[in-house]
């Protein structure tokens, strides 16, 4: 069974709640980091949404800073107007042009989660309005990694999962609810997820 050692997690339109649910069913167990893009305005309020995020979880929730260790059982949270990138163990930001017109990226989170963690990352796609995140989830799944999706039916805007559903073959597309309980199985070793 592989180690999951990152999960990356992309927002947008709806993100917040959508966000927050899935952080209230992440069980306990799962120890892997959360690592979040959530498409924000430039001028968003410092420290709002990770202030709202920590409302839903126990796990420690903060922006990640250039150079930041990435830590377990922590969430974090891409700075507005910052594209968010991986290396192994640590985060940088990015002041590139924009992709998909966001800044932060979720296609460029993706793309150096997979690039750095290969088969140890799971990239998860959650409701917007636009195709961010596709690319990237492909990228994930391409390098060995676990490519899930919220069912665009539950979704407050379908535009995002459908299109990662059309750029990949998704291991699971689930209702927000079970998304959490499905990363349990995958990383405690739980059959429901095999």
């Amino acid at each position: 069974m592989a180690e999951y050692e990152l999960i990356a997690v992309g927002a947008s339109w709806g993100g917040l709640h959508a966000v927050g649910d899935l952080l209230e069913t992440l069980p306990d167990e799962v120890t892997a980091p959360l690592v979040l893009a959530q498409h924000r305005s430039p001028d968003s309020e410092a420290g709002g949404l990770e202030r709202l995020l920590q409302l839903h979880t126990t796990r420690t929730v903060r922006e990640a800073g250039d150079k930041d260790p990435i830590r377990e059982r922590h969430v974090y949270v891409a700075a507005p107007d910052y594209h968010l990138l991986v290396d192994e163990g640590s985060f940088a930001l990015s002041l590139d042009e924009r992709v998909q017109y966001s800044r932060p990226s979720i296609d460029v989170l993706f793309e150096s989660v997979a690039d750095a963690y290969g088969e140890r990352a799971i990239g998860i796609i959650l409701t917007g309005a636009n195709a961010d995140g596709a690319a990237g989830l492909a990228r994930i799944k391409e390098r060995g990694g676990v490519a899930i999706v919220q069912d665009p039916g539950t979704a407050e805007r379908a535009a995002m999962p459908e299109a990662a559903i059309a750029a990949t073959v998704a291991d699971a597309i689930l209702p927000l609810a079970e998304i959490g309980p499905f990363l349990y199985g995958l990383c405690c070793g739980t059959p429901e997820a095999a």
